[in-house]
């Protein structure tokens, strides 16, 4: 992995003049509108970057963005990566380890989610503040590299508290239903059944989505301070339940996404 990153490193730094961002952001799907507040200066497509995994969806642009955010230099992946592509845990990180080793200090990401919490409705937004893996493996399988990170990487705070308390007071000064919650990664990419709803509502959980737990294990082995935010684009209440398609998701996420930016926004303003 080692010599693939300096691949990707040698090849980034050369297409954007040495360009060293402070910030990392990954931007989930149906929310990648954050793009249009960057002041860009570098755009490069994935399927060009040396051994860097491509998005196979089509909602998924599938670009590195390099450029300028409330003053901050950062790099913005537009469209991520899903275990439910095929790809190992290990691809699917691969790009935080590469904004790390291009320099950022703190990861910014977002997500889709289905609500679990009756409170938290449809088009709401939630802080999260920790999670539970359901999915089947974690990116640090394997042998490690001490490099990189320890062996067993402490996992009791993988969202940094800061950023969680100045995320949810900018969500109460603009009057933004902005909640706080623990998400539940699973593989997908089918949705849940009523029965898997409520198991996973009784185990703790929030909000459910298939992606992020992977990017923040490895951003935290990294030791890289993580805040990540979810859209919640469905709402997965089993005695409610109602069929959803991609097109509603997208939607809604299209719908909440100005909320979102504005949170995340004027959060990397703070820094």
């Amino acid at each position: 992995m080692l010599q693939a990153l300096h691949e990707t490193i040698e090849y980034i730094k050369r297409k954007t003049n040495n360009f060293e961002p402070e910030i990392g952001i990954i931007l989930g799907t149906g929310l990648g509108g954050l793009v249009s507040e960057i002041e860009v200066e570098y755009s490069l497509m994935y399927a060009n970057i040396p051994s860097f995994p491509i998005s196979t969806l089509e909602f998924h642009s599938g670009k590195l963005i390099f450029g300028t955010l409330q003053g901050k230099k950062i790099v913005a992946m537009q469209g991520r990566l899903h275990y439910y592509e095929g790809y190992s845990m290990q691809q699917i990180t691969f790009p935080v380890r590469t904004m790390k080793f291009l320099g950022i200090k703190q990861l910014f990401v977002s997500n889709a989610a289905g609500s679990l919490n009756p409170e938290f409705k449809k088009g709401d937004l939630m802080v999260i503040c920790d999670h539970i893996n359901l999915q089947p493996e974690s990116p640090l399988r394997g042998r490690n590299d001490e490099d990189m990170g320890p062996r067993f990487p402490d996992m009791s705070q993988p969202y940094n508290r800061q950023l969680i308390s100045r995320a949810l007071n900018i969500a109460a000064e603009h009057n933004i239903t902005c909640h706080k919650g623990v998400y539940i990664a699973v593989t997908g990419p089918n949705l849940e059944t009523r029965a898997e709803y409520r198991y996973l509502r009784i185990i703790g959980g929030d909000a459910v989505g298939m992606s992020t737990v992977p990017e923040v294990i490895v951003a935290n082995h990294m030791s890289i301070p993580v805040f990540a935010i979810s859209v919640l684009t469905d709402e997965g209440f089993p005695e409610e339940l109602q069929p959803v398609s991609l097109d509603e998701i997208l939607e809604t996420a299209r719908e909440a996404e100005p909320k979102m930016t504005k949170i995340l926004s004027q959060l990397i303003a703070t820094l």
